[in-house]
């Protein structure tokens, strides 16, 4: 059959699928000859319904075929979610029929026409792959699905020999006789017949019980709408000279039933008398149904607005804060505008204004919060703030407290009073009720595709669905985003956008996501629950953050759309003190990255080991604090990050994405000279955490979608080298929890991490290398922890800010003291160290706008615009 690979083309920054011939053909002149000219041929084909042919390639006697890649589920994967609508199939095998009329007019004929072949790009473009490929296989196939019973094939088209897959061979195929471009048309009404009832047409138990069918039997055609039973007949009669002769016909009458036009088969036609009669009758009524209908048209239609943009300071108290939770919302019927402000006590909370009032009111009780939403009728207000989801009305008076809550990743107040959230880092959604309670799971991670997390979910009308956004651990840098939607009534899941996140369902009839930096509007019918026509591009500047899931976007039922402008690189690296001071470290704003990798100082302080994201591309650098010089460490497309200093200070551990890997961990030298090293290979993302003092021992972080976040170590020699010899990988915490940072401590003899077993995250510290007991060092809350050099104490973040324990040991037992706030800050990120004099801490600090002047923009009308810009479709 072959092997597929995926691959990137670094001289056209683009990946491709490399196809290459299976070694058992490797020195059949025959077979080599064949594929040359298949390769040809295909090359000539250049259509937007085929997956294209770049290249036929050569290297050590192995042939390739360089393709297109397409993304995107295949057909086959959208018909085992059930029976395709009528009107989504006959939009889908349209650019199908479009595919194979351009093929079949430059000679060539597909002879493996089926839904496995054919895939729904994520942008809506449907793909026909593996034109003309040999197939072959050297044993009879006599059990097994057929439906993907391999295709077979020696020497093209002759006669007595079988080419195709059985469950959609044309009977002429099955005979093994010569076969033409209706072999094609054959597998269309086939391919078309199961999107429409999922099911098979001539399907048995084995592939002889498939062929046999297929000379034999039937189709059972009253099982599909009335209205392309005739086209479908006609494709899959078993005589191929009474089938339709040209793919271009079956295209014309699908454009005709697309257009609403049927052909009428199944239904009797009157005497030609009646008929007559009939159409004057019908006539009449028409002009007359026509006249009432325009002036009634002229009277009620609706005025398409033009779009209106304003760019407005809600207020003075008015700040942007955050990376991944919403700066302002609207209330459902867009009057009220609801925001994150710091008043004059320095204290960050709630602000709620009518848009006809000027000024806004503080909401009592909101002090810290995060990710706001609202209830369907805009009275109440949720919100996230230590550790906890809380509700409180819009109009003031006391806030409650719903349940715990890990993460402030989104929430959605549904229309039957209960709330969907996402309570933890790496985790389901969960429903709350809104008088609070125990959090019930809603939805599932699904441990095949390794996904990681689901976040930001909106209760679709109804509250019979959801929306939210899923991450998986499948590619390299950011894990990949897709939008899902699973019905709250039965359970079932689907993938409506790939390589997208922050899906929100609007009352015009769209779904808005983001894709690539910029928002995108979908055709969607919200009762079917799925997308009706392609996807249309809508704003380019809306700030959003891909590792989180993340938009700063809002939309009111008036078709109100408020947002927050993107940005570009808005940090600089501060002091920070523990009276709260702040001191400019290296003024010059950069992107940091600081979500995705922490700071790190060199064993002298001297350095600073930071990331900084490029065109895409995030990579570690080195800034030497003295001569206030930033030098570049890595080089790899893609990602590289979480730097950690070897105790030596002359080299470097960083995850990753070298070679489009999974991010592990390789081995660099600190002056940015010599190869990078790699000192460990799994097919799970490693993030490395700390060093033991003496080198031997690096401990890091590795995710399996099995056990979540684990922590294990690394045993090394030769540490002082540039080439050290790496053991193997041995784990330290591998539980049903999600265990994280794991710091070793200045005397290497314990660990301190961060675990999510109580529910949420707190420090806790155990002995090292082990084995021993735990304690747990935080309360109320805990992650980043961090190990002074120059005292007994142990740092880490809460919701109040920088805390820290003095501890001692007894008796082989760790002790930690009542922990204290070391400073107010709560808004570090991961983007932070202390350095090694213990009095302060480097902090990546984002840019603020000047007080009173940071500003979100409304879109008036915002409905009409998408409409003009993305039609919906039938």
């Amino acid at each position: 059959m072959g092997e597929v690979y995926r691959a990137r083309d670094t001289k056209l920054g683009r990946d491709v699928a490399i196809k290459v011939l299976p070694e058992a053909f490797a020195h059949d002149a025959e077979r080599m000859a064949r594929f040359e000219r298949e390769a040809q041929v295909l090359a000539s084909l250049n259509h937007p319904n085929i997956a294209a042919i770049y290249g036929l390639e050569e290297s050590s006697d192995v042939r390739s075929l360089v393709m297109e890649l397409v993304e995107g589920p295949t057909l086959e994967d959208r018909i085992a979610q059930g029976p395709v609508p009528l009107d989504e199939a006959l939009a889908l095998v349209k650019p199908i029929a479009e595919g194979l009329e351009y093929a079949h007019e430059k000679g060539v004929i597909h002879r493996d026409l089926k839904p496995a072949n054919i895939k729904i790009a994520s942008d809506g473009t449907v793909k026909l792959l593996d034109f003309g490929l040999a197939k072959a296989v050297e044993e009879p196939v006599v059990a097994g699905n057929p439906s993907i019973s391999p295709t077979l094939t020696i020497r093209g088209t002759s006669a007595g020999v079988i080419l195709g897959t059985a469950a959609y061979m044309a009977p002429e195929q099955a005979r093994g006789a010569v076969v033409d471009k209706r072999a094609d048309i054959w597998a269309f009404g086939v391919v078309l017949y199961e999107m429409l009832t999922a099911k098979q047409p001539f399907v048995g138990s084995t592939v002889s019980d498939t062929l046999a069918g297929v000379l034999k039997t039937d189709p059972d055609l009253a099982v599909i709408p009335a209205s392309v039973r005739r086209l479908v007949r006609r494709c899959v009669e078993k005589d191929a000279k009474r089938r339709l002769r040209d793919i271009g016909d079956a295209r014309l009458a699908i454009e005709e039933l697309l257009a609403g036009r049927t052909d009428g088969d199944e239904t009797p036609q009157p005497s030609p008398k009646r008929a007559i009669l009939w159409k004057a009758v019908a006539g009449i009524l028409a002009v007359v149904l026509l006249s009432v209908g325009a002036l009634f048209w002229r009277t009620t239609r609706p005025v398409s607005q033009p779009l209106v943009r304003l760019d407005v300071q809600l207020g003075p108290e008015f700040e942007l804060s955050t990376v991944f939770s919403a700066n302002a919302i609207l209330s459902p019927d867009g009057t009220r505008v609801v925001y994150t402000g710091r008043g004059t006590d320095g204290k960050l909370r709630l602000y709620t204004r009518l848009l006809a009032q000027e000024h806004a009111v503080p909401l009592a009780g909101t002090e810290d919060a995060s990710g706001p939403f609202l209830s369907p009728d805009g009275q109440s207000i949720a919100f996230f703030a230590g550790g906890k989801l809380k509700k409180a009305s819009v109009q003031g008076g006391g806030t409650v407290v719903l349940c715990d809550a890990q993460s402030d990743r989104g929430g959605s107040w549904g229309d039957d009073g209960n709330i969907v959230a996402a309570l933890t880092i790496s985790g389901p959604l969960f429903r709350v009720s809104p008088s609070g309670g125990t959090p019930q799971a809603l939805t599932s991670l699904r441990q095949e595709n390794s996904e990681l997390t689901h976040r930001y979910p909106q209760v679709l009308p109804g509250s019979q669905a959801v929306l939210f956004t899923a991450h998986t651990l499948t590619g390299v840098g950011y894990e990949r985003a897709t939008i899902e939607l699973q019905s709250l009534r039965t359970g079932e899941r689907k993938t409506l956008v790939r390589d997208s996140y922050f899906g929100r369902y609007v009352p015009s009839g769209h779904l808005l996501y983001i894709h690539q930096g910029g928002l995108y509007a979908a055709p969607m019918d919200v009762a079917r629950q799925e997308l009706t026509g392609p996807a249309a591009p809508v704003l380019e500047d809306v700030a959003s953050t891909p590792q989180y899931g993340f938009a700063q976007l809002d939309v009111a039922r008036n078709g109100t759309l408020v947002y927050v402008k993107g940005r570009g690189p808005s940090q600089t690296l501060v002091w920070l003190d523990s009276t709260g001071r702040t001191q400019p470290l290296r003024t010059v704003a950069a992107d940091y990255g600081s979500p995705l990798s922490p700071l790190k100082f060199s064993p002298d302080g001297k350095r600073l080991a930071v990331t900084v994201t490029q065109d895409g591309n995030t990579e570690v650098w080195v800034y030497d604090l003295e001569r206030d010089v930033m030098t570049r460490l890595t080089f790899t497309p893609g990602f590289s990050g979480w730097p950690v200093w070897a105790p030596d200070g002359k080299h470097i551990v960083v995850t990753s994405s070298r070679n489009n890997a999974m991010p592990n961990l390789y081995w660099v030298r600190a002056d940015g000279t010599g190869e990078a090293v790699r000192l460990t290979e799994s097919k799970y993302r490693q993030n490395p955490v700390s060093f033991s003092p003496d080198g031997r021992r690096l401990a890091f972080t590795e995710i399996n979608p099995q056990t979540k976040v684990d922590i294990w170590t690394l045993p090394l020699e030769e540490v002082e080298s540039d080439h050290p010899k790496a053991g193997k990988p041995e784990p330290f915490l591998q539980t049903s929890f999600n265990e994280a940072v794991p710091k070793i401590s200045p005397d290497g003899r314990w660990l301190a991490y961060v675990s999510d077993e109580s529910g949420a995250g707190e420090i806790y510290v155990r002995p090292f290398p082990g084995p021993g007991g735990k304690w747990q060092v935080s309360a109320g809350g805990g992650r980043s922890p961090v190990w002074s050099k120059k005292a007994p104490e142990l740092l880490y973040q809460n919701p109040q800010g920088m805390m820290a324990v003095s501890y001692t040991v007894k008796d082989g037992a760790f002790a930690a003291s009542k922990p204290r706030l070391w400073v107010e800050k709560k808004d570090l990120g991961l983007g932070f160290d202390l350095a090694p004099d213990g009095k302060r801490f480097a902090v990546v600090q984002a840019e603020t706008e000047p007080k009173g002047t940071a500003q979100v923009t409304f879109l008036l009308n915002f409905f009409d615009e998408l409409r003009r810009r993305a039609p919906a479709g039938k």
